[in-house]
């Protein structure tokens, strides 16, 4: 029996809502539908009744729910035996980051890291969010710095870091630029670069956000994915971007940057950063790297 149709269909099981099921597996809702239909067709049983206003369990499919959760439990727990089992000395060890931690909390901790393993291999991947988190669920990860997700994740274990500050990336020479910083309202009729709703929720919505409280509508001049062509449009004079804090640490000709505060003066500190690892998974090098990141937060911050 396939078990990444296995794993859909748990998860479909569990929501009983198609779209909300292809949120939490990252994945289209087309192609969820399709690996259901193949595991169907594998076993030759109908596991899902669906209409246009619900979706629920045929008898088989309660069965294969029940069978199904003890059986991915087992395979999970036989892939952390071996990986425990495998000895340090030809141990490597995984993490992934989203390019705030990669740009910002990750190379200090890395280099102290190191001082504690000096024989341990370490791996290093950047991507987005959405794509480090279903590499944790394969194994591909040991674990992975990440804005949590907005839908629910009941395999993986989330544990807050920090709330990075936010500020305004701006074409040099741009009037605004003459102010220490900037409110929202000083960005009401600014042309803005946003990230992707997609692929980058969290900075999406937290611009979103922040106009809708000032009861105020963003200018949208364009949509980016890649954080460098945001802060390359910038320098390009085709916007002003809100951006996390670490993106300053980027120096972009023609780029400069201005911290984004509330009406009292505070730093806008709304965008989340958090470790993250399979849910009962255990490991020792993983426990030592977030001791020493947890003891050496406010130093690697800043």
């Amino acid at each position: 029996m396939n078990l990444k149709l296995l794993r859909c269909f748990t998860v479909v099981a569990d929501e009983l809502h198609f779209g909300r099921a292809a949120r939490r597996l990252n994945i289209l809702p087309s192609s969820l539908s399709r690996n259901i239909s193949l595991l169907e067709k594998e076993l030759g049983l109908k596991l899902l009744s669906r209409t246009t206003r619900e979706v629920t369990l045929t008898r088989s499919g309660h069965l294969l729910q029940r069978e199904a959760r003890s059986l991915l439990a087992h395979v999970d727990e036989v892939a952390d035996r071996v990986r425990d089992s495998a000895a340090s000395e030809e141990r490597v060890f995984r993490i992934g980051a989203m390019d705030s931690a990669a740009t910002g909390l990750i190379p200090q901790l890395v280099h102290d890291f190191r001082e504690l393993a000096p024989d341990l291999e370490l791996f290093l991947m950047e991507d987005k969010s959405a794509k480090l988190l279903p590499r944790l669920l394969t194994g591909a990860l040991d674990i992975a710095i990440v804005r949590p997700p907005m839908s629910p994740q009941p395999a993986i274990h989330f544990d807050h870091l920090l709330e990075e500050p936010t500020i305004v990336a701006l074409p040099s020479g741009h009037p605004l630029t003459g102010q220490g910083h900037l409110r929202i309202r000083d960005l009401e009729d600014v042309p803005l670069i946003l990230p992707s709703p997609r692929t980058r929720p969290h900075s999406y919505n937290l611009t979103m956000q922040l106009f809708l409280s000032a009861s105020l509508q963003p200018r949208i001049q364009q949509q980016a994915e890649e954080k460098q062509t945001i802060i390359n449009m910038v320098g390009a004079e085709i916007g002003a971007a809100i951006v996390p804090y670490w993106y300053s640490r980027n120096a972009v000709q023609g780029v400069e940057y201005r911290p984004l505060v509330d009406d009292a003066g505070r730093p806008i500190r709304e965008l989340p950063l958090a470790a993250a690892w399979v849910k009962g998974s255990h490991d020792h090098y993983r426990d030592e790297l977030m001791n020493l990141l947890k003891s050496n937060l406010e130093r690697y911050s800043h």
